[in-house]
This record gives structure tokens, sequence and C-alpha cells, in this order.
């Protein structure tokens, strides 16, 4: 019988109007990968902040390396030996990587002078084995979000922890940054190192983990190893049912053109001509770096277009405001919800409204509170978003529910045009299908919807049109029964596609 390092059982732990742990449990092998899965808000996240000493348990117990342990912060727990490695990054911009992962441990002589050449020499042996094609000197702040989650990992490595918590890791790295990440995982592995890997990406933890353990609703469901089951039955455990159909898309006959833009140029943009009817999901795919985002903040009124012509139903705009974009009927829902999309200080009912508050003023700027509640209610049932009130704070929301407030936030302006950039990051799939039906939903009722996305199947699966971009450019459009992974990719790389097809 295997012995674990780490043993969590019975936790409980409760918030006002919230229980989000009950009688929830974890066990991590030495030099096992266990995956920790569930959907948003079943409990991964407070179970992990129980752990390391963020939050205190009502009840329950920790015991590690035989040991009970109750830590009463990340620093005790780190010291420890179980290092944590967060979804939302923890670093300094204005400070080096050197400095950032080697913060607050500096090496020094006797005289209590910091060594930087001896620092910056760790650093850089860090940085090789994570295949990180950067110096130790760089501010972080001027990395790309996927190597600063690099150094994030590189930082954990850098304590020597027995015990290392992976939440979300691959998030914003790139495929050949994931392999980077894989390979040093097998290394922690090899050295008798037990790993914590939560992730929505089911394909990793296939690929990368020996068990999982499931939690839903706050409670311990299952623990087995990867070989015994397969993505459906892991689905059903996470989400309590099966779930028929993941990607379902709605065939429905396109209306008019609604947005079209011609050779129109602008920060990471070159001459990019595209169109999207009423009624009709566009998707975009592309890989990190590409230019997807920064064409959708051009459209939106974020940047400033620098040539080109955009028009909205057969009349030219030039938005050169997000205020514009929104007077326009252009609504965008950022890939990054918590810096750009929400204000997580706020209650739920102000961030739904923020953008709209015009339509609940009176002429002499007064708020109907009544009709501005109504319609938060309303989108609150129709989007079944997890809250105990309108009135609670954003940021203690799910992720996916979170992401359902962003996407309502966007809809209160009652959009010609909705853009969605990155909807599913993060979110669990349970959540998944359930923004997936409401963008069919908005389908319906005859929106145009531009889909951004790093996932392909979630391309292929929800759009009626492709487009793929690379270095700023388009390099290939089709539609979405033609269009498969490799195609796709191909484009992405730069290879013009042979079965390019203006629909």
């Amino acid at each position: 019988m295997r012995e674990a390092i780490l043993e969590i059982s019975g936790i409980d732990k409760g918030f006002p109007g919230v229980q989000a742990l009950s009688q929830a449990g974890l066990k991590v092998y030495p030099g096992q990968v266990m995956a920790l899965m569930g959907e948003n808000g079943a409990g991964k996240s407070t179970l992990m902040k129980v752990l390391t000493g963020i939050y205190q348990p009502d009840a329950g117990e920790i015991r590690y390396q035989g040991n009970p342990v109750q830590f009463t912060g990340p620093r005790e727990s780190q010291l420890a030996g179980i290092s944590i490695i967060h979804q939302e990054l923890n670093l300094i911009g204005e400070l080096t990587i050197a400095e950032n992962i080697f913060l607050g441990r500096e090496p020094t002589n006797s005289m209590g002078k910091i060594q930087w050449s001896v620092m910056r020499e760790q650093a850089q042996k860090l940085l090789d084995r994570l295949n990180i094609k950067a110096s130790p000197n760089t501010p972080v702040g001027r990395l790309s979000l996927g190597t600063q989650q690099m150094v994030e990992i590189a930082k954990a490595i850098s304590f020597e922890s027995k015990v290392i918590i992976m939440d979300e890791p691959t998030d914003a790295l790139t495929d050949s940054e994931t392999q980077s990440l894989f390979n040093v995982v097998r290394e922690l592995r090899q050295s008798g190192c037990g790993i914590v890997y939560i992730s929505h990406r089911l394909k990793e933890i296939f690929t990368i983990c020996d068990d999982v353990t499931v939690l839903r609703d706050g409670r311990f469901i299952s623990e087995q190893p990867v070989t015994d089951i397969d993505e459906d039955r892991l689905i059903e455990m996470m989400v309590g049912r099966r779930l028929e159909e993941q990607y379902p898309r709605l065939s429905l006959q396109s209306g008019e053109v609604c947005l079209a833009l011609e050779n129109v140029s602008g920060p990471g943009v070159k001459s990019v001509s595209l169109f999207v009817r009423e009624g009709e999901i566009l998707g975009v795919s592309g890989l990190m770096g590409a230019g997807r985002t920064e064409l959708m903040k051009l459209i939106y009124g974020a940047t400033r277009k620098t040539a080109g012509i955009i028009t909205l139903n057969g009349q030219r705009i030039s938005p050169k405001t997000p205020a514009d974009g929104l007077k326009y009927g252009i609504a965008y829902i950022s890939e990054d919800r918590k810096g750009d999309g929400l204000v997580l200080d706020l209650p739920v009912k102000q961030n739904m409204s923020l953008c709209a508050l015009a339509a609940f003023s009176y002429p002499g700027g007064q708020l109907k509170h009544k009709s501005e509640r109504e319609r938060v209610d309303n989108f609150i049932r129709r989007f079944n978003i997890k809250t105990p009130s309108r009135d609670q704070l954003v940021g203690f929301l799910s992720g996916g529910n979170q992401q359902k407030v962003a996407i309502a936030k966007g809809l209160m302006t009652r959009p010609k045009v909705l853009i969605l950039d990155e909807p599913t990051r993060g979110v669990d799939v349970g959540a998944k299908k359930e923004i997936y039906q409401l963008i069919n939903e908005f389908k319906q009722q005859g929106m145009s919807i531009i889909l951004v996305s790093s996932e392909m199947p979630e391309i292929l699966g929800m759009s009626d049109r492709i487009v793929v971009m690379h270095e700023g450019h388009l390099c290939g459009e089709f539609l979405a029964n033609q269009a498969d992974q490799e195609k796709l990719m191909a484009c992405a790389v730069g290879k013009t596609s042979d079965e390019v097809v203006v629909a």
C-alpha cells in the first residue's frame, strides 16, 4: 500500500452565505502527480488555501510526512517544503527575473551583502532547466504572460519543495512552453516530489498525471488511477451527470453582413479584411502572439487603427475609445477577466451594470435602482450564476461564475456585435457547456459573434466560419465543415492554405 507524503481529510470551510468545503480530502504520494479536478466552485482553490495556511479550516486534519500540521501562512508551508504556484501571478514587474525568484531569500556573504552574481547564476540554471529564453537580468514586466508563468514555476522549484501545487499552470503557456513544463514535472516526479496538478484541460490530465482526485460542491467524490478512467467518466464525476454533447453548435441561416473590416491595420495588426454576419459565429484562431487580441481591441476602440475601413451595418465607423465601441454597439469580453473585465472589489450588481448605467438613469443622472436590480437578477437566473446574492463581491465567485458576470456585463449594453476573447479560459467543463448554450441563444437572437480561442476543438465545435491569424495577418479562412485541426495549425504557423475560402 502506498504511503502519502501529504494527507488532507475531513476539511470543512465556510464563508458568509457559502459552505465552500464539506468533508473535503486529498492524498499526495511521493514521485506521483495527483490531478485535483472539479468544476469552478468545487472547492479546489479553497482546499489549497487551507493547506498552505491562507485560510484556517473549520474542521479536519492535515498530515504532512506522517505528522499533523496546521500552517499559519504560505511562507510557513513553503519553508516546510510545500510550494504553490497560483493561477494569478505573484510577481513584481519592476524587479528582474532573478530578484523575483529569490525575493526575501537572496544569497548573501558573511557580511550580509547580497551576492548578485551567485543569485544570477542560480537563476540562470533554473531558466535553462525550464528552457526559458530570457536573461535573469530582465525585468519581469517586460516578459510575456506565458514567460511570467514559467518564472513563477522556476521560483517554486527553487525551494526544492517536497510537494508542489500547480494551479492551472499552462493557462497562459504556448505549446512549446507546456512541453517544457511537462519535462520538468517528469523530472520532479523522478526525484520523488509529490505534485498536485489542477487543470481544466482534460488532455493534460491523461498526459502527465498518475492519479486523479475529484471534488464536487466542496466534497470529496473519488480518487482513482488515471489509467482506470476516460474523459467521459471524469467529466461525469466532476459535474454529477453525463454531458451528451460538448460543443452544441447551432445551425442557423445567418443574415446580412453586420461588421466588416477592409485592409485594417494598427498595433500588432497588418491589413486585415474580414466580416461577420447577423446570427453568425466567426471563430478567430491562431497561436499566442498572432495578433488576435490586438485585432479585437482595435475593433472595440481600445487601440486605434492606422489604416483601413471599418463598417457597421453599412456605415463607416472609427472607434477611438472603448466608450466609442459601446456607443456603436460593440461589446468586448476580455481574455483577462480579472485585469480588464471585472472590478473584483465591487458586487455582482455593479459589475454587471457598469457599462450600461445610462440605461438605468433618469435624465438628471439619478439611477433607477429597481430597474437595475431587476435586470441584474434576470441575468443571474438566466446565466445560472452561483452567488449568494447580487451584492456578493465578484472576487469571491468561482472563475466560471466570474466569466458569466463578465459576459452579462457586455450584454447589458444590448450590443449588435459581441466579441468573446477566450471566453472559457480557466472554466470547467460544466460551465463551458452553459456558456456555449448562452452563445447559441445570442446567435438565435441575431447577434453577430466573434469567438477568439486558443482551443481548436472549441473553435471547430462552435464556429460557422473560421479565420486564422499569423503575425498580425489573416492567413486563412474556412467554413467550419471544411476545417480541421491540421489545416488550422498549418495556417497558424504561416503556411498559406490552398483551401482558403471566402464564405
